[in-house]
C-alpha cells in the first residue's frame, strides 16, 4: 500500500508540474560566439534558400500532415516499407536549387510523423533502416552541398505524433497512441541524441531549423522545453551552427534567427506572425504552391512574377526567403518547382547584385514596390506602379541615378516629400530596377 500511494503521489506531482505555467527562461544572457556571429552575417548576405518538405508522407500525396488527419500510426508507418525514391539524385537537386540563385538548402530531417530522413541509431523508424532504399539522402545531400558550397540547415521537429514517449499537446490526436502515457525525459535524450548525430556525421550544418514548440500552447498546455540546454548543446558542437525556432514568439536568448512563417517581417495575413521584429536576422518562410509537403492535387504554383516580387519584397525589410518545394515520392522536384526554379535563376543572374548581400532600404514599401541597399548605392525596385514617377519618401542625397539592367541615365527631382525619379513610362517588367548612387 505505501508503494502504491508512494507511486500514486509521484504522478500527481509530475502531472501538476506538466501542467503549472512555465515561464521561459528570457533572463538567460546569450552571448553568441564569433563564429555565429559570421554565420549571422553570411545568412543574412544570402537572402534567398530554398525549403524542402520531404518524408514518406509524399507517398500519400496528401501534405506533411496527413497523419495529424485521421490514419492510425502503425498503419501509416506502414508506408515506409514501400518508399523507394528511386529517382532522387542529390547532385541534381542541388545544381537545380543553386542555379536558381539560391544559396542554402533546408531541409526536414525528421517532421512530425517521427520519421528520420537520415541514418540514426536512436530509432529504426528511418530512411537507411526503414525501407528498402536503404540510402541516408541526408548524407548524400549534405556532401553535395558541401561539395558545390551550398549552406545546409536542417529542420528538426520538437513535437512527435507516433513516439509514446512525447507528451502529447495540441496534435496528434487520432494516430491511436496512448495520450495518458510520457516519459519527458526519455524523449528529450531522444532529441539530443539525434541532434548530436546530426551536428557530428553531416559535416558542417549552419543551421538547426526547429519546429513543432506551438504544440503545448503556453494558455493551454504549458511546457517547458528546455530550450535553453538543448541550443547550448548544438552550439557547443558546433560553433558556427546557427538556432532558429519556428514558434511564432518573440526570439529566445539562445536563438539567432527570427522566423515568420507565410507572412512578411511585420505583417500576419496568415495568422502566424504576429510577434515583434527583433534585431535578430530575418527569414520568411512560404511555399510555392499551397502545401509544405507532396500533395498529388495541388498544382497551383505560383507564377515567377509572383515569385520574385514576394523574394524582392523580403530583401526590401531586410529578411530572407526560404521558398519551399515538396519533392515527389519517386524523389523528384516536381516539374512545375524546376521551371520556377530555372526563370528565378534567370532573373537572379541579371538581379542578384540587388539583392545579395543588402539591407533593408530607407523607408518602408510602398504601393509602387520597394528598395535595398548596399553601402552607398540604393536599389529601387519598381514591381506595381501606376504611373512613371515614382516618390522616394525620404531625404536622400542623390549624385547619379540610372537603370540597373542598362544603365540608362534616370531623370529625378527633389522635394520636401523626398526624392521623386521621373521614369517617362510606366514599367511593365517582373521588377524596374534603378540604382541611386548616394553622396
Amino acid at each position: 500500500m505505501k508503494r502504491l500511494l508512494t507511486a500514486i503521489l509521484a504522478a500527481t506531482t509530475l502531472t501538476v508540474a506538466m501542467a503549472a505555467p512555465v515561464e521561459p527562461d528570457r533572463e538567460y544572457n546569450y552571448e553568441p560566439t564569433p563564429e555565429v556571429l559570421q554565420s549571422r552575417r553570411d545568412f543574412s548576405a544570402d537572402r534567398f534558400g530554398i525549403f524542402i518538405h520531404w518524408g514518406i508522407y509524399s507517398i500519400f500525396g496528401q501534405g506533411e500532415w496527413y497523419l495529424n488527419y485521421g490514419p492510425n500510426a502503425q498503419e501509416y508507418a506502414k508506408a515506409a516499407r514501400g518508399f523507394y525514391p528511386a529517382d532522387f539524385d542529390a547532385a541534381e537537386w542541388v545544381d537545380a536549387i543553386k542555379d536558381s540563385g539560391a544559396r542554402y538548402i533546408t531541409i526536414t530531417s525528421r517532421h512530425h510523423d517521427g520519421f528520420s530522413m537520415f541514418h540514426t541509431a536512436q530509432s529504426d523508424y528511418n530512411i537507411v533502416d526503414g525501407t528498402p532504399f536503404r540510402r541516408d539522402i541526408l548524407k548524400e545531400l549534405a556532401d553535395e552541398c558541401h561539395k558545390k558550397n551550398l549552406s545546409l540547415h536542417l529542420y528538426y521537429s520538437h513535437l512527435d505524433w507516433t513516439r509514446p514517449d512525447y507528451p502529447q499537446g495540441r496534435t496528434g490526436h487520432t494516430t491511436g497512441r496512448d495520450s495518458t502515457v510520457n516519459d519527458w525525459d526519455k524523449y528529450y535524450r531522444f532529441m539530443n541524441a539525434q541532434l548530436t548525430e546530426l551536428l557530428t556525421n553531416y559535416g558542417p550544418i549552419r543551421a538547426v531549423w526547429f519546429d513543432g514548440w506551438w504544440d503545448h500552447d503556453e494558455d493551454k498546455t504549458p511546457f517547458d522545453w528546455h530550450l535553453r540546454d538543448q541550443y547550448a548543446m548544438i552550439h557547443r558542437l558546433q560553433p558556427s551552427c546557427m538556432v532558429a525556432n519556428n514558434h511564432h514568439q518573440t526570439p529566445y536568448p539562445g536563438e539567432d534567427i527570427q522566423i515568420f512563417e507565410r507572412d512578411l517581417p511585420g505583417e500576419n495575413t496568415a495568422g502566424l506572425s504576429g510577434q515583434e521584429i527583433s534585431p535578430l536576422p530575418l527569414e520568411t518562410c512560404n511555399t510555392m504552391n499551397g502545401m509544405w509537403g507532396y500533395k498529388v492535387v495541388d498544382t497551383n504554383y505560383k507564377d515567377t512574377p509572383t515569385l520574385i516580387r514576394y523574394l524582392v519584397k523580403a530583401a526590401g525589410m531586410g529578411a530572407n526567403l526560404l521558398l519551399n518545394i515538396g519533392p515527389q515520392p519517386n524523389g523528384e522536384l516536381p516539374a512545375a518547382a524546376l521551371d520556377r526554379l530555372r526563370e528565378m535563376g534567370k532573373w537572379m543572374r541579371v538581379y542578384g547584385e540587388t539583392i545579395y548581400g543588402t539591407e533593408a532600404g530607407p523607408f518602408e514599401a510602398q504601393d509602387w514596390g520597394t528598395s535595398t541597399r548596399k553601402g552607398n548605392k540604393l536599389y529601387v525596385h519598381v514591381t506595381g506602379a501606376q504611373n512613371p514617377d515614382i516618390l522616394l519618401p525620404a531625404p536622400l542625397k542623390v549624385k547619379k541615378a540610372v537603370r540597373f539592367a542598362d544603365r540608362t541615365p534616370v531623370r529625378y527631382s527633389r522635394s520636401k516629400e523626398g526624392v521623386t525619379l521621373h521614369l517617362g513610362t510606366v514599367p511593365d517588367d517582373i521588377d524596374h530596377v534603378i540604382e541611386l548612387e548616394l553622396k
